[in-house]
């Protein structure tokens, strides 16, 4: 089948490379992509904003399968858009995506369902938000409603810290996302990713990962879109998974598929793992990034045909009951340019010779050529992803490769995968 995979970062760098190994995939066109995106697909000018123009490229090129990868485009309905017109789309709809587009949406959500999540007000004016602070205990948990490039959440330690981060986002600093924002209650445990592939009534399990948001080693720094990740995730069990499944991610698709709105793609749980159990952080309507990077390096099935699949409605009909996934671990180190979080500093050579020698693979997040030359085009870079028997072998692999690129305004985490390593070491 001829797939078009909409997005430029390395999550899309990470499907494309797999979906080109795909026996079911017979062409990929990218749109717009980036350097590494154009090794694996033909990269194509399209806006995704311009439906029409997507929809006719569809037709012109018999695209049986668009893969949307960012979330913006969803939001806007683009899904909406192409089912209209017959085309299958990997991605939910317009409705089903604001579970990422609205943390208020979400929140509600899990009111009415019973999925355990921690307890918030919704805030639409400064004055509103600020009186709303009373009821709860420092650290604050500030969240801007709305979509914010992974940058929305502010944990504030004190009450005049979060008076300064409100009057931020009411402020504009996050655009429109900051119109409204929801404090929350802060929870006690470990952050963990699950993830669930569901075409709207069946759903199957799709791999756990453990993202870094601090830009800083130790976890210190602001909140950026994620610095790294390893998957699987063992703090994660069995067991958990489970419990996640029946007490989260099941009651979400019933919920939706009541409502109207059923969920197609894949579910992206952000869980906090309480001495209660699992609890629903929040929800993204695509592939996590950079953990998308560690699950397709594990991911032993044809991805293509799987969302093919989930697309048409046909999960079901997934022979294996469930995708398969190598043992191995697989870790991922972001190389971000100076200044990130906050402006990139842009245009900075880059060097990959040899970054891949030791069986790591460089996913292309922000890239661009100029001259022939490979420079940096935004504020996450590159993604430095290796295998491993465990943690501690991934990482190691991982950084040695990273040492071996020349990115002098470039920088990264140096402790990626830091906490499973201690525990491997115990």
């Amino acid at each position: 089948m001829n797939i078009l995979l909409l997005g430029s970062g390395g999550r899309e760098h990470a499907l494309a490379w797999k979906l080109a190994q795909s026996p079911s995939c017979t062409k990929l066109y990218a749109a717009p992509g980036n350097p590494g995106i154009a090794e694996e697909a033909e990269l194509v000018a399209l806006d995704a904003t311009n439906h029409a123009a997507v929809i006719a490229f569809c037709k012109a090129h018999e695209i049986a399968l668009v893969v949307v990868g960012p979330e913006a485009p969803l939001v806007d309905g683009l899904g909406d858009s192409l089912r209209i017109e017959s085309v299958p789309v990997f991605g939910p709809s317009k409705d089903a995506a604001q579970l990422e587009g609205s943390k208020g949406f979400t929140k509600d959500l899990c009111e009415r369902a019973g999925i355990p999540t921690a307890g918030y007000v919704r805030t639409s004016s400064l004055k509103q938000a600020l009186e709303a602070l009373d009821r709860f205990d420092p650290p604050y948990v500030l969240k801007a409603d709305g979509l914010a490039a992974g940058k929305g959440v502010v944990i504030a330690e004190t009450w005049s810290e979060a008076e300064a981060a409100l009057e931020d986002m009411f402020g504009g600093t996050f655009g429109a996302a900051g119109a409204e924002v929801v404090i929350e209650e802060f929870l006690i445990g470990e952050e963990a990713s699950f993830f669930a592939l569901t075409d709207g009534s069946s759903i199957v399990p799709f791999g756990t990962a453990q993202d870094h948001k601090r830009v800083g080693d130790g976890d210190t720094g602001p909140n950026t879109g994620g610095m790294g990740a390893y998957s699987p995730a063992p703090v994660l069990t069995e067991e958990l998974q489970a419990r996640a499944m029946r007490k989260i991610i099941e009651p979400t698709v019933r919920t939706m598929a009541a409502e109207g709105m059923p969920y197609s793609g894949v579910l992206y749980a952000g869980l906090m793992l309480t001495a209660d159990g699992p609890k629903l952080i929040e929800y993204n309507a695509r592939f996590g990034d950079p953990e998308c990077q560690v699950l397709m390096m594990r991911l032993d099935d044809d991805l293509a045909w799987i969302m093919w699949l989930c697309a048409r409605g046909e999960l079901d009909q997934l022979g294996s009951g469930s995708p398969k996934f190598d043992a191995a671990t697989a870790l991922t180190v972001v190389m971000a340019a100076k200044g990130y979080p906050g402006t990139p500093e842009k245009g900075g050579t880059i060097d990959l010779d040899g970054a891949e020698s030791e069986g790591a693979k460089v996913f292309h997040a922000g890239t661009a050529l100029k001259d022939g030359q490979l420079i940096a085009n935004g504020g996450r870079v590159l993604n430095v992803t290796a295998r491993g028997r465990n943690v501690s072998e991934a990482q190691a692999a991982a950084y040695r490769a990273v040492a071996a690129i020349d990115f002098p305004s470039g920088f990264c985490r140096r402790d990626i995968g830091w906490r499973e390593v201690e525990r491997e070491r115990s």
